[in-house]
């Protein structure tokens, strides 16, 4: 689908311009002295960057012309943040931000449709889980908050499935030279393992607890794809104080985790 479509928003993506890495410095170069017909060339020479990401989702029967505008976005903000002096090729810095715009976009206008129904068991699930945890002194299993609710937990799965936002739950968010962090560490099977359901809980919750400069710092460097010079940059702040922020939250959301 996306192959064949010439014209997206109103730019022919047929004929869009190729910038060459030399044309990309002296761009940048003249961008960071001020020059703003710079900064609206180097946009316009790397909307094929937007494209390369809208392959991703172009059989999820999203408007394409929606999703590229996003990408567009997220490509705009790739141009007002990077440094070239942190030695990282611009496509390498601005995939991730775009990719990254075109999720977040994604999970704020709810592409997962939620019936009422399922909102409404997924609601009844999450005060029968608070209940039971206070009766029994640990997280009840799906299995018991079935029961309670006296319904298949198949359906109790289902609901707080489509209840919940997308999260990357298997990735490696962390890691130094020893052990890397996970935050769903141990999660096999998200539909059938019922502990997992409590981990994933709990995960929200934790992340719910965090403040909202370390939120924005996790963000940033786990669904932004940023390093830490890079979230340092951004913020304002040290690279020092990124790390150190980072590993808090992290070592928060896995003190959190472990209750399970």
């Amino acid at each position: 689908m996306l192959n064949k479509r010439v014209t997206l928003s109103g730019i022919d993506t047929y004929h869009l311009k190729v910038l060459s890495a030399k044309e990309m410095d002296n761009l940048f170069q003249k961008k960071l002295q001020g020059c703003k017909e710079s900064r609206e060339e180097i946009i316009a020479g790397n909307l094929r960057l937007v494209l390369s990401v809208l392959k991703q989702f172009h059989n999820r029967g999203e408007n394409i012309d929606d999703l590229f505008q996003v990408g567009c976005v997220g490509l705009v903000k790739a141009v007002d943040n990077f440094d070239p002096s942190i030695g990282v090729k611009f496509s390498t810095y601005a995939v991730p931000m775009i990719l990254g715009e075109i999720r977040r976009y994604l999970r704020d206008n709810n592409v997962i449709r939620v019936s009422r129904s399922l909102r409404k068991t997924a609601h009844k699930a999450l005060q029968a889980r608070e209940r039971l945890a206070k009766t029994m002194g640990r997280e009840p299993t799906i299995e018991e908050i079935a029961a309670a609710l006296e319904l298949p937990p198949e359906e109790v799965v289902q609901a707080l499935d489509a209840n919940f936002d997308p999260l990357s739950l298997h990735e490696a968010v962390f890691s130094d030279s020893t052990d890397p962090l996970y935050l769903m560490d141990e999660v096999r099977d998200v539909h059938n393992d019922s502990t997992s359901w409590m981990q994933k809980l709990l995960l929200k919750e934790a992340l719910g607890k965090l403040s909202p400069r370390e939120k924005e710092i996790l963000h940033k460097r786990f669904f932004g794809g940023l390093t830490q010079v890079q979230v340092a940059a951004a913020m304002g702040i040290s690279q020092a104080q990124v790390s150190r922020l980072e590993k808090g939250a992290l070592k928060f959301i896995k003190s959190h985790m472990g209750n399970v």
